[in-house]
């Protein structure tokens, strides 16, 4: 009886031992669960239960429970939140520099982006991203923004006295300025509520993104303006990575490539179908030539060249 007493409270030690040497990794995001970037969240958290033998996982927080962008990369920062995501240069408002890659039509894909955030120019933000407690493990490609709204956009003109919701950067506001249509900045859980009360006119965002927050629901017309490509950076909070052992950090990251991977095809799937799905819903899709919007945004580009040097714009588009 006694052997058996032992060997139970023997049996807890080692379960009990085994469950404080798992490590649950807290994750933060805007996207709600119906997004691709949720779904790369998921098969990021298989990945490294599968990569580590069960040693490490993932909490997530999707759909701003944990407050919007900023307030979560402020409690990365704080240690009191491990992993974050947010666009990539939608972390301007603390480094920037990070306005240059974000103005409307300077980076032409994500293969684009790729090569800048590779090249020296990324290897800067990576400092600086340090800089700021938080470092950058990988970007997802989240999308190209386009216009939606209430109206055919069918020219430059079209956009004048538009009510355009953008998120709070100074890039995407920029758009809204420079092609005549006048920035409204909302929360994005309450994009499709202000959309709906026709407290702003229109919006821009990924297909993808439309497709998950349901916009379509509450907008007429959607103007392929291509305008910016977006991203979603993982990062992970400095304090956090500090605790990691090398191991560890060479798990999540391989997970962080692999989540990263079903992401990028779900997202770009979805680019090539959702049109003729949402001409199926019954929304009128226009192709609008996008270069008077591109030569719109030359007032901007002057401001960027100005604060951050000349030539800091031209040298980042696509030779």
């Amino acid at each position: 009886m006694l052997k058996k007493v032992l060997g139970g409270a023997l049996a807890s030690v080692v379960l009990a031992a085994a469950a404080q040497a798992e490590t649950v990794l807290t994750f933060g995001t805007q996207e709600n669960e119906a997004s691709p970037m949720y779904q790369g969240m998921l098969a990021m958290d298989e990945a490294l239960k599968e990569i580590s033998g069960g040693e490490m996982s993932l909490k997530m927080f999707p759909s701003s429970t944990l407050g919007d962008f900023k307030a979560m990369v402020a409690q990365t920062q704080a240690g009191e939140l491990d992993l974050v995501m947010t666009g990539y240069p939608d972390m301007s408002y603390i480094i920037p520099e990070l306005k240059l890659i974000g103005a409307p039509y300077v980076v032409s894909d994500f293969d684009h982006l790729k090569e800048l955030i590779a090249g020296e120019f990324g290897q800067k933000m990576d400092a600086a991203f340090t800089e700021q407690g938080v470092k950058v493990l990988d970007v997802w490609y989240l999308g190209t923004r386009h216009t939606t709204s209430n109206k055919p956009i069918n020219s430059l003109e079209d956009m004048k006295g538009l009510r355009l919701r953008t998120p709070n950067v100074p890039f995407l506001i920029a758009y809204a300025e420079n092609t005549g249509a006048s920035p409204a900045p909302v929360a994005f859980a309450e994009v499709y509520l202000a959309l709906q009360t026709n407290q702003v006119d229109a919006e821009e965002n990924p297909l993808p993104t439309i497709e998950a927050m349901k916009f379509y629901e509450v907008q007429d017309h959607i103007a392929l303006t291509g305008h910016f490509v977006a991203s979603s950076a993982i990062q992970v909070g400095t304090q956090t990575w500090d605790k990691l052992s090398d191991e560890e950090k060479g798990w999540l990251q391989e997970a962080i490539l692999k989540g990263g991977e079903v992401a990028n095809k779900i997202v770009m799937d979805k680019e090539e179908s959702l049109i003729a799905d949402f001409e199926a819903k019954g929304l009128t899709i226009t192709r609008p030539d996008t270069g008077p919007f591109r030569d719109a945004m030359q007032p901007y580009y002057d401001e960027l060249e100005a604060e951050f040097g000349e030539g800091s714009i031209s040298a980042l588009f696509k030779e």
